[in-house]
């Protein structure tokens, strides 16, 4: 069905034009307002219907068409009975055969007024029915519309709420959390409040005293007021009762490196017994050197070997002090002890990562064996003959002597060094006194006396 107002196509089971909002009006095919006007002008009475009455009947459809094209307008009864009189008016001037005429026709005109009345009534209540229907088709679908909008908007209103309660949740949730009170924390220090720092890192390690964080932060309120010991202190006592976590001994050693204190972190690892912590750190370790041969006594020259198992560059010192990468020696070769006495040696390791590790030392005692008195021939004694006086010699020493009774000296003028045997001095009494000194480290033995008398 097509709009007879826009032109737009009608659904049929739609009674309102879905581009314009026309209501459309249901009218009966067959019009019998139609056959009344075809017979009037037709006529079989002449006079009984003028030209003019018809025109005001078309002028009535016209201006009912300009009111509504799609409804057609039933002549009420005021008019119908204008109608009727004037035709009466009119028949008067006429034949009586026309007046009987015109009355027969007059009567089939009421008569099928009539009848047109009872289809207009039977088309406009069927018209009603179908205006009802689609009113409450169009009512219930305007329901259905408002209850789901109802219903849309009931569970935004709840989604929004759900999130506003989301949200509010995660920031309590957030405000009271560990890394909350670590961010106020580091905001504290920033402002110098440092007890109100102190208290954000407490709370933060009551809530979880295993993450490093807070620890961190804690002893970053001693680093700025260069308090460095008490900052270690923090990390140590954290490790002392949590020597297992990892974290926190990785906290520790950065903490160690970001202050300029290297050498300390050999000492900390040097106490950990967890092997999973000194794997998870093993870049850091730096093992102590090893002396070979051990520390001890020994009779004779030593050389000293030094090495470390994770590697890196040794340096050492012999005077009792602890090496630096500054103050030692670089390891190169083997230390050699040649001095008779007691030696000292103290050495680090110092890894790639530049951690030095903590300092070994061995203690090597060098005493040379001391030889007896040297062997003097002749015995003491009178002798009437020339004789001579022999010293028996040892490999890698020197003998000394003296004639006139003083200890012998390598240094002194008096002391004579043996080179083979010495004629005995002739009617004279003669102490001769002998030593023997070790080639290598200059230590002489006991002296051997002996008393000449020799006579002619």
């Amino acid at each position: 069905m097509r709009c007879s107002h826009c032109g737009a196509m009608i659904p049929d089971d739609q009674m309102v034009c879905p581009r314009c909002g026309t209501e459309v009006q249901i009218v009966p095919d067959y019009n019998p307002l139609d056959d009344v006007l075809a017979r009037e002008v037709k006529g079989s009475v002449e006079g009984a219907t003028r030209q003019i009455e018809t025109d005001d009947i078309r002028r009535y459809r016209r201006d009912d068409r300009t009111k509504n094209v799609n409804s057609t307008r039933v002549l009420s009864r005021e008019e119908m009975d204008r109608i009727r009189d004037q035709r009466r008016r009119s028949g008067s001037r006429k034949t009586s055969g026309n007046v009987g005429r015109g009355t027969d026709e007059l009567q089939r005109k009421q008569q099928g007024t009539g009848e047109l009345r009872g289809q207009k009534r039977n088309t406009g209540a069927m018209r009603t029915q179908r205006q009802d229907t689609a009113e409450l088709r169009r009512l219930r679908q305007q329901k259905r519309l408002e209850a789901a909008k109802r219903k849309r908007r009931k569970l935004l209103i709840t989604l929004f709420i759900l999130l506003a309660l989301i949200i509010a949740g995660v920031y309590l949730v957030y405000v009271n959390s560990y890394t909350s009170m670590v961010n106020k924390g580091y905001q504290a220090i920033q402002s110098g409040d440092y007890d109100a720092a102190e208290n954000y890192f407490n709370r933060a390690i009551s809530k979880d005293r295993s993450r490093p964080d807070a620890y961190t932060g804690y002893a970053e309120i001693y680093v700025d007021q260069d308090d460095y010991e008490s900052a270690e202190d923090v990390f140590l006592s954290a490790i002392e009762t949590q020597p297992t976590n990892v974290e926190i001994y990785r906290a520790a050693i950065e903490f160690y490196m970001e202050t300029e204190q290297p050498a300390k972190v050999s000492a900390l690892l040097e106490d950990c017994e967890d092997q999973n912590v000194l794997s998870a750190v093993s870049s850091y370790l730096s093992s102590a050197p090893v002396f070979t041969p051990e520390e001890g006594t020994y009779n004779e020259v030593q050389q000293i070997m030094i090495t470390s198992e994770t590697g890196g560059d040794i340096y050492y010192t012999t005077d009792g002090t602890d090496p630096t990468v500054e103050t030692g020696t670089k390891y190169e070769e083997p230390v050699l002890i040649q001095t008779e006495g007691k030696v000292e040696i103290r050495a680090i390791a110092v890894n790639a990562n530049g951690i030095p590790s903590t300092v070994a030392s061995a203690t090597y005692t060098i005493e040379f064996p001391i030889v007896n008195a040297p062997a003097v021939t002749p015995s003491t004694g009178q002798y009437t003959e020339p004789t001579q006086i022999t010293i028996t010699v040892p490999e890698g020493y020197t003998a000394y002597y003296t004639m006139d009774g003083s200890t012998p000296d390598p240094e002194s003028s008096s002391t004579e060094k043996y080179t083979g045997p010495v004629d005995m001095p002739e009617n004279t009494q003669t102490i001769f006194n002998a030593i023997l000194v070790n080639d290598q480290n200059g230590k002489a033995t006991e002296m051997t006396t002996r008393n000449y008398i020799t006579t002619d």
